[in-house]
């Protein structure tokens, strides 16, 4: 019995072929599937990313453009593909100047194969508008590993930019007031400091200029309580006369730091009266305190009245603190002078003398109180009148001004408006 052979068909056989091509097409149908299917979930993925992302030939054209990149820069989608990426979003800089293609990082990546990653630059808007970016340009390889083009992936980085820029102003804003609340504690420290080296010349003066009126009031009295019966009247009297001229001394110190007490506290009122101050000053020269008896004081104006709206107390502060101090650092043989005139709106009161002269270096601190120059010696006196001249210039809306050589002489320049509701600029 002769069993039968398969049939065994050639190759090329039309029959066999058609088989051969029956079973590559079922096998390349779930490859497609695949592809298709892995295309789709790239595509999907692509779409859902909310950073910008294109990819570039090797041209630098579009080859691919989700839709958060798109809508950043405001371009359809089709319009994209194919184009130049760099002509459409990275052609200038932001200030508008242009920015050459092959300066661009982007292209970079085309070019040497290397990821650039820049934060520093801007994209542009269909609408001709830009916003900061950060992109990074990776270049992109087929399987043989040959560059075959790039993806960029940027992001809108506005916000944060924004808040850099208020998180700075907020840093700034704080650095001032941490300067500026440095600044007020300096003053404080400083004003502090000047208030304890006041208090210390207070104590030191009021310390010093007591002690000689009280030493002389007790020696004075204890003059008369020893020598009582052996004394003349006129002794005595010269006794008590000691004794009041101590008490005035003493009264006239404690006047000086109230009056000066009440002016810095700005309790000090000011009471304007019209006053003849051509009058007023010939009447203050005649008082006793003013009298020198060797070479008295000139007094030179050449009109016969000058009519002012003036505080009266004032006024007497100024010219009785101005010209005692002529008389106490002045020699009695050296001529002292009053003058005063008119100009437009403002009387103008100047006390000269030839006496010993205020230093350089007192000069600046001259209208502070219980200052006292350098050189004058053992001549009584606080460093209160100055500061009450000063102040009570101010108060009436003058100017005070010096000038003085030492061993020379001094000369004090006040100017005082003749109606205090209308003063020329000084």
């Amino acid at each position: 019995m002769t069993t039968d052979s398969p049939l065994t068909l050639p190759i090329n056989h039309p029959v066999a072929m058609m088989a051969t091509e029956k079973k590559d097409h079922s096998l390349a149908q779930p490859v497609e599937q695949e592809l298709s299917q892995l295309r789709r979930q790239h595509q999907l993925i692509l779409n859902a990313v909310g950073e910008g992302v294109y990819g570039l030939d090797l041209e630098g054209n579009v080859t691919f453009v989700n839709p958060a990149a798109a809508q950043m820069i405001d371009w359809p989608l089709e319009e994209l593909v194919g184009k130049s990426m760099h002509a459409v979003l990275h052609h200038s800089h932001a200030d508008g100047s242009a920015y050459p293609r092959e300066a661009c990082p982007i292209y970079a990546a085309l070019k040497d194969g290397s990821t650039h990653r820049v934060m520093t630059e801007v994209f542009w808007r269909k609408d001709g508008s830009h916003f900061p970016v950060e992109y990074i340009s990776t270049p992109m390889r087929d399987e043989a590993g040959t560059l075959i083009g790039a993806v960029v992936t940027f992001r809108d980085i506005s916000q944060r930019r924004w808040a850099e820029k208020v998180l700075e102003q907020t840093n700034e804003d704080l650095e001032l007031k941490i300067q500026e609340r440095t600044q007020k504690l300096r003053q404080a420290n400083q004003q502090l400091k000047e208030l304890n080296e006041m208090r210390s010349r207070f104590i030191a003066m009021v310390c010093h200029e007591f002690r000689n009126p009280l030493n002389n009031i007790t020696l004075s009295i204890s003059s008369l309580k020893r020598y009582n019966e052996h004394l003349s009247p006129e002794e005595k009297a010269d006794y008590l006369a000691n004794i009041n001229g101590n008490v005035e001394r003493m009264t006239q110190i404690i006047d000086d730091i109230l009056v000066l007490g009440r002016i810095e506290a700005k309790v000090l009122e000011v009471n304007l009266e019209t006053i003849d101050i051509v009058d007023f000053c010939r009447n203050l020269l005649t008082e006793g305190e003013f009298v020198r008896a060797i070479n008295p004081i000139q007094f030179i104006c050449s009109s016969r009245q000058i009519l002012a709206e003036i505080d009266e107390r004032l006024l007497r502060s100024i010219l009785s603190n101005l010209l005692i101090n002529a008389i106490h650092y002045t020699a009695e043989t050296e001529a002292i002078a009053l003058r005063v005139r008119k100009w437009k709106n403002t009387v103008i009161i100047k006390v000269e003398d030839q006496g010993i002269g205020i230093t350089r270096k007192d000069k600046k601190y001259l209208f502070e109180p219980f200052h006292r120059g350098c050189n004058v010696s053992n001549i009584p006196g606080t460093g209160l009148g100055l500061s009450i001249v000063k102040q009570s210039v101010d108060l009436l809306g003058g100017s005070i001004h010096l000038a003085s050589q030492v061993n020379r002489g001094t000369a004090f320049t006040v100017r005082l408006p003749l109606c205090a509701a209308q003063s020329d600029p000084i």
